[in-house]
């Protein structure tokens, strides 16, 4: 009698470029969500170190090439941005949207940091947006004091789950589209 054993299917390969160790912990908290869900995926994260955006995106874009062409292709890309920097070199702006579609990268800007997207993701703070940056990291320790930056993927999920990442998303549209892209179901 011979054994077989189950097939496993393989991942479905996803590039998540960030911005910097907050992004990619975010990033990380996302993979467990899909690994929680059951989506059979796999998010290849990359610390892109920051710059303007249209470094972050050239960056990302060079970094999702040299990936797949060790490891094969990704069905998705995406890119986690800060928007703060939008607006102060407005020719190099002008370049994000053409590359980024070019490239097939789904940019989910951050409006206006990082910080500001995490508190989205808490009860209560669907609708605040902060004007800069400063105001975003003072809100989000009004209503998170236990939060610092950047914070592991592990103390994020003990406050962030999907039901969070969901209320996020409601307001956060290129995050819905992220989600809709790893397979997350609506």
């Amino acid at each position: 009698m011979s054994r077989h054993r189950p097939s496993i299917p393989s991942r479905r390969r996803f590039f998540l470029g960030c911005e910097g160790g907050s992004e990619r912990s975010y990033g990380a908290l996302l993979r467990r969500l899909a690994e929680f869900a059951g989506l059979h995926v796999h998010l290849d994260l990359h610390d892109l170190r920051g710059g303007d955006p249209l470094a972050v995106i050239e960056a990302a874009c060079r970094k999702a090439k040299e990936r797949a062409r060790n490891r094969g292709a990704f069905v998705g890309q995406a890119v986690l941005v800060d928007a703060d920097r939008l607006g102060q070199t407005p020719d190099r702006d002008a370049q994000i949207n053409p590359l980024a579609h070019a490239e097939r990268i789904l940019v989910v800007w951050q409006r206006p940091c990082h910080e500001a997207l995490l508190l989205h993701h808490l009860p209560g703070c669907q609708t605040l947006m902060p004007a800069d940056r400063s105001a975003a990291n003072a809100a989000l320790c009004r209503c998170w004091p236990e939060y610092r930056k950047p914070m592991s993927a592990v103390r994020l999920t003990a406050r962030i789950g999907l039901a969070e990442v969901r209320a996020a998303a409601r307001v956060e549209g290129e995050l819905s589209s992220l989600l809709a892209l790893l397979g997350f179901p609506p």
